[in-house]
């Protein structure tokens, strides 16, 4: 048969590959939704838009996570999401074409996207049994046998309509049973609907222990409490960052497509490894009782460009990790201890490796319970996460933690190690311009040019900025709350009408001043002078 004829001419062909279309659509319409019901048995995680966007995740290069990162922000899993199931649109399009005429190929066809979900939920970091490849496999069945029904009824007389069954016989069009296929597709529609909607119940209330147990959490007063913030740590300049950030703000940068909700009275945190001469298996409740401690520690992503916005300072409670990897008889490197890795896991199968030697120096390294007064949200950690002053996150700030093992760097490698990042990856002195922002138009005279600059762990001794091509001019200082915590600043600039580039520079506690050298987030982040053009009216 000729391409020619292959095309529909006809208004009841044209109809009647419509309706293929539309077939392919509801065939996948039904697998997603029985896929959604069947991940409510089996893990929210095992879901098939889960697990290949998780995939997704694991195999995209850095250049186009960094990519993501910049152009969609906090956004970028919800539009991979989507794009996910936009793909998924057109593949079953392609297929109710394709069954319209090969019914059977059409139908098998539709089973590829079982075989990809199950390899995709059995192949990620946090399965754990083959039941993950269940939501995918089921939901493939049903949209296969669904697309096969519904391409029977597209059948024209000789294509496995019986004769007599025409336009004449019984509400048929253009000799396929159209008042046939109108009922079988909205019963599966509607049917389709209400598995989605159930299983989207479902999996809504499989984390209702999760929030009752985070909502029942009641954080001890911290044996050693933070120091009062010190006056002057606020600058009354508009537009300037402040100085905590508030949680539901705070920049969230993970894996994890589905944020996981656990249980706070069945975490159990495991404690072994190389050098552990007495594993411990921790409760919720047996942190909660050991001595807490309250710190403000400014985190950054590593994924943080030259003056981004993935940096945020917070209020933290825990236990001194230190503290609990001593009782286990680890020793740190230093010391004549046999490892010098942490690895951390997550719930969800995330793996970040941490130096020891950092770890047990003395720095705050906690494993945290709360954040600014309330305990950890979901979307930064509950019930538990580990965080370490002075090291980007993707070494130190594992969320949803329930596992350490001490073991070394030659031995492993974690998640992003594996993807070409750096294994060590200290903060570097980096500074940001929040006003005026880019582009901006002010007036002549005075314009308060602020912001934040930080090393944690070092701490900051200056900032100075600089106008155009002219002299570093030294910025006024906020007052220090700690090393561990960024640091406000202000520069009184008398503006003169034109165009002009705004330039700021950082310098640590060590002497070091921040580089101006540009280098992109990868291996081990960006470097390079933060800088904003304003045209002065």
């Amino acid at each position: 048969m000729s391409e020619e004829e292959k095309r529909p001419h006809s208004p009841g062909e044209r109809t009647r590959f419509a309706a293929a279309l539309l077939s392919g659509l509801l065939a996948g319409f039904a697998a997603l939704a029985v896929a959604e019901l069947v991940a409510a048995a089996v893990r929210p995680q095992a879901g098939p838009v889960v697990a290949v966007g998780g995939a997704a995740i694991d195999r995209t290069p850095i250049a186009v996570k960094d990519w993501a990162i910049r152009t969609f922000g906090t956004d970028d899993k919800l539009i991979l999401q989507l794009g996910i199931l936009t793909v998924l649109a057109l593949f079953a399009l392609a297929l109710g074409a394709l069954a319209l005429r090969h019914r059977r190929t059409g139908a098998a066809g539709a089973l590829v996207f079982g075989a990809v979900g199950a390899a995709a939920a059995t192949g990620r970091p946090d399965s754990t049994s083959a039941a993950d490849a269940l939501p995918s496999v089921v939901g493939a069945v049903i949209g296969a046998g669904l697309l096969y029904v519904l391409a029977g009824r597209l059948r024209a007389p000789g294509r496995g309509v019986p004769e007599g069954e025409g336009e004449g016989a019984g509400g048929t069009d253009g000799g396929w049973d159209r008042r046939g296929f109108v009922k079988v597709a909205t019963a599966a529609a509607a049917a389709s609907a209400g598995a989605g909607v159930l299983g989207r119940a479902l999996n809504g209330s499989s984390g209702q222990d999760a929030v009752a147990s985070r909502k029942d959490t009641d954080l001890p007063p911290p044996a050693s409490p933070a120091p009062a913030v010190p006056r002057g740590t606020q600058l009354r300049v508009a537009g300037v960052s402040p100085f905590f950030t508030p949680s539901d703000d705070f920049y969230r940068v993970d894996t994890a497509l589905v944020v996981p909700k656990v249980d706070a009275t069945a975490w159990r945190l495991r404690i072994h490894g190389e050098g552990v001469t007495r594993e411990k298996t921790l409760t919720f409740g047996d942190l909660l009782r050991r001595e807490l401690i309250e710190r403000d520690i400014t985190l950054t992503c590593v994924s943080n460009e030259v003056g981004g916005p993935y940096v945020g300072n917070a209020r933290w409670i825990g236990v001194r990790l230190a503290d609990l990897l001593r009782e286990c008889g680890v020793r740190p490197p230093s010391a004549g201890g046999p490892a010098d890795q942490l690895v951390a896991r997550s719930v969800d199968g995330m793996t970040i490796g941490s130096p020891v030697e950092d770890v047990m120096d003395g720095r705050d390294a906690m494993l945290a319970v709360g954040m600014n007064g309330e305990p950890l949200p979901f979307d930064h950690g509950f019930p538990v996460r580990m965080l370490v002053p002075g090291l980007y996150g993707y070494v130190s700030a594992c969320k949803w933690i329930e596992d350490i093992e001490l073991t070394t760097f030659d031995a492993y490698d974690s998640y992003w190690v594996k993807r070409d990042w750096a294994r060590e990856a200290p903060i570097k002195t980096q500074s940001r311009i929040d006003t005026p922002k880019p582009f901006a138009r002010p007036n002549a005279g005075t314009v308060m040019v602020a912001g934040v600059a930080w090393a944690q762990h070092r701490g900051i001794d200056k900032v100075e900025v600089r106008v155009d091509d002219g002299p570093w001019q030294d910025a006024t200082l906020a007052a220090e709350d700690s090393r561990d915590t960024w640091r406000q600043w202000s520069y009184a600039w008398q503006a003169t009408k034109g165009g002009h580039t705004l330039t700021v520079r950082a310098t640590d506690r060590t002497g070091e001043v921040q580089t101006e050298k540009r280098t992109r987030t990868v291996p081990d982040g960006a470097s390079g002078w933060h800088s904003v053009v304003v045209t002065v009216e």
